[in-house]
């Protein structure tokens, strides 16, 4: 079989199976180790017979629901390749946003000055590693409550070459232990209600851990609001990503704990809201 035939199979396939057609594209180029230029140009070429079956097997793998970036080992975050399994959530889009909101707020608010700034339920590291890499005088610190997800991160650490230190822990509770408090805290925690309906693709597949957020999906939203003011410095930043819907709840809880707080909501680039921000400061 050639590659615009193997192609034209498996954008087929996938249509048939309300999947993503173009899934197809992503796990020939992943087999044949080719950018999409180099794939583009050897259309009429034989596919070999091993790759072949690799290939069909993981578009069939989709089919089922498995996660094209599973099934590649990677995705793509903030122009850097990142690891993911099924033991972490794969980085979203929207999640940028938040790492980019919150670097602009960072250099604004604390110019040159060394900052200590910590990830909250990191899973693949991506948040963390990211802020490590695009801040200058930062110690990033990173936590989550599997170890499994934090061998993911650690080895996306030690791949791109930043300096994170990693925490097994449950929210902030390592750092209540130890009285230690940052001028940064950033998380994008579980947040989907536990009643609502997903595909089959991330229901079944990505880890529920952190994904649900309790019945309203604010759960860990009201737990960050019990340890936070035991964690945070009297000038910091805080930011969180949150599901369409729910920054006035978030932005409310976060004005109670911290009453002369600047916090906004921000909206996302599909125009959503999806962030929250709260700057405090000591005057």
């Amino acid at each position: 079989m050639k590659v615009f035939e193997a192609l034209k199979w498996a954008s087929s396939f996938l249509k048939e199976a309300k999947r993503d057609e173009n899934a197809g594209e992503l796990l020939l180029r992943h087999h044949l180790q080719m950018t999409r230029t180099h794939l583009l140009g050897s259309l009429q070429e034989e596919l070999e017979e091993e790759i072949l079956k690799r290939f069909e097997q993981d578009v069939h793998a989709h089919k089922t629901g498995m996660p094209v970036q599973y099934l590649i080992g990677t995705e793509e975050f903030y122009g850097r390749s990142f690891i993911v399994n099924e033991h972490v959530l794969i980085p979203r889009p929207e999640t940028e946003e938040l790492v980019y909101g919150m670097i602009s707020r960072i250099k604004k608010e604390f110019q040159h000055q060394p900052i200590e700034l910590v990830d909250i339920g990191t899973g693949s590291g991506a948040i963390a590693i990211t802020l490590a890499l695009e801040l200058d005088r930062v110690e990033v610190t990173a936590t989550d409550i599997a170890i499994e997800s934090l061998s993911v991160a650690k080895e996306n650490a030690q791949n791109l070459d930043a300096a994170v230190t990693f925490i097994q822990g449950d929210l902030l509770q390592p750092f209540l232990l130890s009285n230690q408090k940052f001028d940064v805290i950033v998380s994008n925690p579980p947040y989907i209600p536990a009643d609502d309906e997903l595909s089959t693709v991330v229901k079944d597949h990505e880890p529920n851990r952190a994904l649900f957020g309790g019945k309203d999906g604010l759960d860990f939203y009201r737990r960050f609001m019990e340890e936070l003011p035991y964690v945070t410095k009297s000038n910091s930043i805080i930011g969180f990503e949150v599901g369409a819907g729910q920054t006035k709840d978030v932005a409310e809880m976060l004005q109670k704990t911290f009453p002369t707080a600047f916090v906004e909501c921000v909206y996302d680039i599909n125009g959503k809201d999806r962030m929250v921000f709260a700057q405090l400061r000591e005057n």
